[in-house]
């Protein structure tokens, strides 16, 4: 099986092509004004370094966010409309999910700066099955409800300060390059059928867009 992934949900996107479930390349990717202009320019590079055209593929994936509501949208958009045009299934992955893959420990816990004093944050085990749901939360809350043995913090980008968290916890810093966790991630739930048709895959937003916020104040 080959897997495409992609993930544009921050100013550091990347994309990622596995065979069999098995890392093949990933592609750093840092465009501060967005990945609409590169990214098919980017993705056609990618597989023809590896003989590869659109209709060689399997199935597509996506970070689906929590992230920049226009990133999270631009890779969705562009997962949906690979898929559609050749007839394959996608997924979307939780970028906390794709942030606890490179967690050690039997509980990860990753974070996300939300901006507005507040943090995404989840706690999974090492499947990579929800222990605590995703939430959106001030650290310092979200910290407060941790489990206390056997967990680890997973940070991506969003500096932890060693006297706000308990005393024994270890912070992990993941790379700023998500697409390979996402298109593992994704990749065995293509094997286990856990696929979606284009038109389900929606974005993993945790809390809800300002346009939002404003219209219901």
């Amino acid at each position: 099986m080959r897997l495409l992934a992609i993930d544009t949900t921050s100013e550091h996107g990347s994309l990622a092509l596995v065979k069999g479930g098995e890392l093949v390349e990933e592609v750093p990717l840092h465009s501060p004004e967005g990945f609409a202009h590169i990214l098919f320019g980017e993705i056609g590079s990618l597989l023809a370094r590896h003989g590869l055209g659109l209709g060689d593929l399997d199935g597509f994936a996506a970070a689906a966010g929590p992230g920049s509501f226009t990133g999270v949208r631009i890779g969705l958009t562009a997962v949906k409309g690979l898929a559609e045009a050749t007839g394959r299934r996608v997924v979307g992955v939780s970028n906390l999910q794709a942030l606890a893959w490179f967690g050690r420990r039997p509980l990860r816990a990753p974070v996300i700066d939300a901006r507005r004093g507040q943090v995404f944050g989840a706690v999974y085990n090492a499947p990579l099955q929800v222990v605590q749901p995703e939430v959106v939360l001030k650290f310092t809350d979200w910290v407060k409800m941790l489990p206390e043995d056997q967990i680890e913090i997973v940070t991506h980008g969003f500096p932890v300060s060693a006297a706000e968290i308990p005393s024994g916890i270890p912070v992990l810093e993941a790379p700023k390059a998500l697409a390979g966790a996402v298109a593992c991630i994704a990749s065995a739930r293509f094997v286990a059928g856990l696929t979606q048709d284009p038109a389900e895959i929606d974005a993993n937003y945790v809390r809800r867009s300002d346009a939002e916020l404003l219209w219901t104040e």
